[in-house]
């Protein structure tokens, strides 16, 4: 192929969101022409305004769309496109879907269909790698018949252990167990979420390492026998199995265990005659013991900080290979330039166990794509939020010369968000970042349960940031009483849920000189007209606090703490004092559903006594199954719910005596 023509003329990308915009974006450098495939419920999204051609596929479920291969594979035919780029999810390591592509004559960018099912299958992946030389963690390689069988297994291997998905990925189709009784209860909610989430019910049985990092290995092959790894990416902070930040490098890899780990790696793919870009991802001990965990055959969500601090783009290397160009560079040619940490910014509540979020983007202004930073998303202003897929508004990563670097200044681009509409995780990776156990890099994969023991509470850092949200709720108050014609005050309260913070404000210069109870301080910036942030320097530090209005006040967030507040003259502090406040509603009595989802069974009838603890219902959200327990003992009055009812989020399922 003669240097620079395009691999191929045109190219069906056959999924939705970030990562269709993404390989789209590459694309377009590349010269090449893109086709877009849509859902009903997709049908105004970025992705297809994006691309040059898009044909509509289906109904919104994924089972009626993105899942329809033949349909799929259809509109490349109808629209003249040579290959088929799968994404991630969805089709994009299903075998016998690579095997529908190449018998419609087009070129299915990724991996070969015996590689996707050889990896694709857990219990498979571990016996060829264990025949490839790659360590391996301790656990039973066949499927598991029956909660029973599970017991026999945990207990030859040695509790805690984790029941997973053969078939599963992404987080999906795991359960931890750390006793028979717990191993029993969590068997058959895997066993549901594997057979809804991946059509294949099949679970096995393995020891769960404690204080584990989660290390993947990128590899990148074509079809000429080459094959290299481009260095590792952390990914220990996750969220009910699923990752919430990566970094590439590691911070606890030396260069001896990343050549080791990069070539088992390459050797695990050379095994199954890999090309394409894949993963191989690890668990790492604290001795620095690494066992396979599987092996992705597809484009990673978080690729991103390995194409910054390698300087490759992915997406372009796995089009070149399966055009059938020879990689241009070896092993010795890879560098690691510097670090990038990415956050995954969701549509979902943190402060309720994570609770997916649905509805309109009515606000959506992420920070600029400068100094380092990078913005992967599939959605704009006015982009509706769905159920009926991954909850992800976008990933924001970002690239220094160091760690701290790279942190500082994705601290700083998370602090630069702007989401209205639905819940987000903005302020929770904020928190995330300012934690000091994650500045020093002490990471594994129980950092969030270990970080937030009680759950995460938006509220608990507020203290910490006190004088600075008194300034700003200050600042804020005199612009709005001169915006109306009022006078020059210098006497402020601001009032905070439990207290008030009495604070002088004079003008000087640029600035303001205040006191808040008492202690000098100096505040500069404003927040601009119809603006969600403001701006400026606190103490000569600068500071971007994030503003929303809520009724006569403020809600404010910084670093990961957000807090509502009022600023008022003082005579009309001392009246707001004496106001009775609402009490919170009484839930003792009640179970509500955490989030919109079905309601996949009921464990309890009414006229049953209950533990704290007992299982009561399961519900799906996003396709994950999500088991709701007693609080406290009880007995059940009523179930106005069955199974097989679509629920809202803080919908009754049941009632206590």
């Amino acid at each position: 192929m003669p240097a620079g023509t395009p691999p191929f003329a045109r190219i069906l990308i056959a999924n939705r969101g970030e990562i269709a915009c993404r390989i789209a974006r590459t694309a377009r450098r590349l010269g090449i022409g893109t086709v877009a495939v849509y859902s009903e419920a997709d049908a105004g999204a970025l992705h297809v305004r994006m691309a040059d051609e898009a044909v509509a596929i289906g109904g919104s479920a994924p089972p009626e769309s993105y899942l329809v291969g033949p349909r799929i594979i259809q509109a490349a035919l109808d629209t003249g496109a040579e290959a088929v780029h799968p994404g991630f999810g969805f089709l994009s390591e299903n075998a016998g879907f690579v095997k529908a592509v190449e018998a419609a004559g087009l070129v299915f960018i990724g991996p070969g269909a015996a590689a996707i099912a050889a990896m694709g299958d857990k219990i498979e992946s571990k016996r060829l790698a264990e025949r490839a030389g790659v360590p391996v963690v301790p656990g039973d390689a066949g499927e598991i018949a029956d909660a029973e069988a599970a017991v026999a297994s945990a207990r030859r291997i040695g509790y805690p252990v984790m029941v997973k998905a053969s078939a599963g990925g992404g987080g999906k189709g795991m359960r931890i167990a750390g006793s028979d009784d717990e191993l029993r209860q969590v068997f058959g909610s895997t066993v549901n979420e594997a057979e809804n989430a991946f059509g294949d019910g099949r679970v096995f049985v393995e020891k769960y390492v404690e204080e584990p990092r989660h290390i993947e290995v990128q590899v990148l092959a074509d079809a000429h026998g080459n094959a290299v790894h481009l260095g590792e990416r952390e990914c220990s902070i996750q969220r009910r199995h699923q990752k919430v930040i990566e970094e590439c490098p590691s911070p606890f890899v030396d260069e001896a265990l990343r050549a080791e780990m990069g070539a088992r790696a390459v050797a695990l793919a050379r095994a199954v005659n890999y090309r394409s870009a894949g993963t191989v991802e690890f668990i790492v001990d604290r001795e620095r013991n690494f066992y396979f965990l599987e092996m992705n055959t597809r484009l990673q969500v978080e690729h991103p900080v390995t194409e910054m601090v390698t300087g490759l783009d992915l997406v372009e290397q796995m089009l070149r290979v399966a055009a059938g160009e020879p990689l241009a560079f070896g092993q010795e040619d890879v560098r690691l330039d510097g670090w990038a940490i990415e956050a995954r910014v969701y549509a979902e509540r943190p402060e309720r166990n994570f609770a997916p979020s649905i509805g309109r983007l009515e606000t959506f202004r992420p920070p600029a794509e400068e100094h380092g930073v990078r913005i992967d998303t599939g959605v704009v202003e006015g982009s509706e939020i769905t159920m009926f897929y991954d909850p992800m508004i976008a990933k924001l990563a970002a690239h220094g010369a160091t760690r701290e670097e790279a942190r500082l200044r994705l601290a700083g681009a998370l602090g630069g968000f702007a989401i209205g509409g639905v819940g987000h995780n903005i302020d929770f990776l904020a928190a995330i970042a300012d934690r000091p156990r994650f500045a020093e890099g002490r990471l594994s994969t129980a950092f969030i349960d270990e970080e937030f023991p009680e759950g995460y509470d938006p509220g608990s850092g507020a203290a910490l940031h006190r004088r600075l949200f008194a300034a700003v709720a200050t600042a804020l108050a005199r612009a709005e009483s001169r915006a109306a014609g009022g006078g020059e005050r210098r006497g402020w309260a601001v009032l905070f849920d439990e207290d008030t913070a009495q604070v002088e404000a004079r003008p000087d210069g640029e600035g303001l000189c205040l006191e808040i109870d008492g202690e000098p301080a100096r505040l500069e910036g404003a927040r601009a007209p119809g603006g969600t942030h403001f701006q400026g320097r606190f103490d000569g530090g600068a500071v971007s606090v994030r503003v929303e209005e809520d009724g006569a006040g403020w809600l404010l967030s910084f670093r990961g703490a957000q807090v509502r507040v009022r600023a008022v003259p003082p005579r009309v502090a001392e009246f707001a004092r004496l106001m009775p406040k609402k009490a919170p509603p009484d839930t003792s009595k009640v179970l509500l559903s955490p989030m919109p989802g079905l309601l996949v069974s009921l464990a309890v009838a009414e006229g049953d006594e209950v533990e704290a603890g007992q299982t009561l219902a399961v519900v799906e959200a996003m396709k994950m199954e999500n088991v709701l327990r007693a609080e406290r003992p009880g007995r059940v009055r009523s179930i106005p719910t069955a199974a097989g009812d679509n629920l809202a989020a803080d919908q009754p399922i049941l009632y206590f005596e």
